[in-house]
């Protein structure tokens, strides 16, 4: 694996040039052998693991930067944040030929760094590490992790904690507040490059389109439909929809604060710092037009030298996100449902509300739907979830038994994980990784969490809802 650095092509104004602040004992804690073979990783990198993917020696050809960004959070814009605790070695190409970026996370302050430490804490690494491997299996568009390497320092959070370094590897990280960041500048050129790179990264088709600052937000608009739609189909919440965390790419991006919901209710949120629900799980598609609509108007002057002709042609796409939305969405939880024949919306929004009422699991109750279907005896199936459903069970039942069963079981088999990153098991496993500074118990849940749609002889272990069902889980940024 050679790197380059195409990100320096954009010039001083998108990035800080700067090292990663060398660890006292680096020491390789977790390993992402899958991800390292479509790389290319060579054994002599494996081999020095921890030295080089904890930024004390450098990757043949990189070239280590800081990037710039701002962004809205929480609603609230930020005219510059940027990597306070990352660089970004450079890209290579993957055996399909496609460019991804290899950055450090956790590896030292930066000019962006907001008085931060640079730092990152064990717990967090191996969230992510865990987190963005299952989603990867579970079909959603995501950041990958390489490797997380202990540091042998200590980080203060809350109390003293254990460091890490987590290699993060992404088709790029360019984000809707990079974007914000150069429009801010009120330089056309330096927007321009900058939607030149996207396109001819993300979106090459576009390369010799008339209008390309149109064409490149109704791909990113569709990009994140996709993502956000997979997201509400496995009952993921991300946490902090800032547009810093919203990607061009539409790859999910900062695990911090995630959480998956157990019991089905729309207003679902775990975050700490989320105290109003913005972020909550059903909320979710209309932070991510509201995202789309920032990225919209840091493209005005790319549209038009017209600013109001810019916004009017502009509007459109945003106003378009809904009903593409609301496609995609039913369409997905036609799936769920197994709904070949006869899809009804009327029919999901009554199933939903029943679930939200009884309060039921929503993992546990579209996996029984499934298994409802298998050619056995329903007495030797788990259908606790699907009884108290009552007559809303009956007539899904009667919608599916007029399709093809084989057909049916596959389509809802393919939409309906046995198994999820539950968030009692994700903070067992953390606390069980630095209370002994050993990664066994990560390693076992992932041996499950990649293979989501298949059971095995452990699957079952992993698949309760917890004494509490959450109620009192709360979920923080980690940084």
């Amino acid at each position: 694996m050679k790197l380059t650095n195409t990100y320096l092509t954009l010039g001083e104004h998108f990035y800080q040039e700067i090292e990663p602040t060398p660890v006292t004992s680096p020491d390789l804690f977790l390993w992402n052998e899958a991800l390292a073979s479509e790389l290319s990783v060579s054994e002599q990198i494996k081999n020095r693991a921890s030295h080089y993917f904890s930024g004390n020696e450098r990757l043949e050809g990189s070239q280590p930067i800081a990037q710039a960004y701002a962004g809205h959070q929480f609603g609230s814009y930020n005219p510059q944040l940027g990597d306070g605790r990352a660089h970004l070695l450079g890209d290579t190409k993957n055996l399909s030929g496609k460019i991804q970026e290899i950055q450090l996370k956790g590896s030292g302050p930066t000019r962006y760094s907001r008085r931060g430490d640079g730092r990152c804490a064990l717990g967090p690494a191996v969230r992510e590490f865990i987190m963005s491997q299952a989603m990867h299996s579970l079909g959603v568009p995501t950041t990958k992790a390489l490797a997380v390497v202990t540091t042998g320092e200590k980080v203060w959070r809350q109390s003293s904690e254990n460091g890490a370094v987590v290699t993060r590897v992404a088709s790029s990280h360019l984000r809707v507040g990079t974007f914000q960041y150069i429009a801010a500048l009120d330089d056309k050129h330096k927007l321009e490059q900058l939607l030149e790179f996207a396109i001819e990264r993300h979106y090459p088709q576009l390369s010799q389109h008339e209008q390309k600052a149109l064409a490149f937000l109704d791909c990113v608009i569709k990009a994140q439909i996709k993502t956000v739609v997979e997201w509400m189909r496995v009952g993921f919440i991300h946490g902090v929809m800032n547009t810093d965390n919203t990607t061009i790419s539409g790859e999910t991006i900062d695990y911090g604060p995630c959480a998956m919901m157990g019991k089905y209710h729309p207003l679902t949120v775990f975050s700490s710092i989320d105290r109003d629900g913005r972020y909550s799980f059903g909320n979710q598609p209309w932070i991510m037009q509201w995202n789309m609509a920032r990225l919209a108007e840091s493209l005005i002057t790319l549209v038009d030298d017209d600013a109001d002709k810019a916004v009017s042609m502009l509007e459109p796409y945003i106003n378009g996100f809904a009903e593409q939305l609301k496609v995609a969405y039913y369409q997905m939880m036609y799936d769920k449902l197994g709904l070949i024949a006869q899809p009804k919306r009327e029919f999901v929004d009554k199933l939903l509300t029943r679930m939200q009422e009884l309060e039921l699991d929503y993992t546990q109750t579209f996996a029984e739907l499934t298994q409802s279907l298998a050619p056995v005896p329903m007495e030797a199936l788990n259908t606790e979830n699907i009884k108290a459903l009552g007559d809303v069970y009956d007539e899904w039942l009667s919608l599916v038994t007029t399709q093809p069963q084989a057909d049916t079981r596959e389509i809802m088999r393919k939409s309906n994980p046995l198994v999820i990153p539950r968030n009692h098991h994700i903070e067992s496993v953390i606390s069980q990784c630095e209370l002994t500074g050993k990664p066994e118990s990560a390693i076992a849940i992932l041996k499950v969490l990649t293979s989501p749609y298949h059971e095995n002889s452990e699957t079952k272990h992993y698949q309760d809802a917890g004494d509490d069902n959450d109620k009192y889980y709360q979920t923080f940024c980690g940084t």
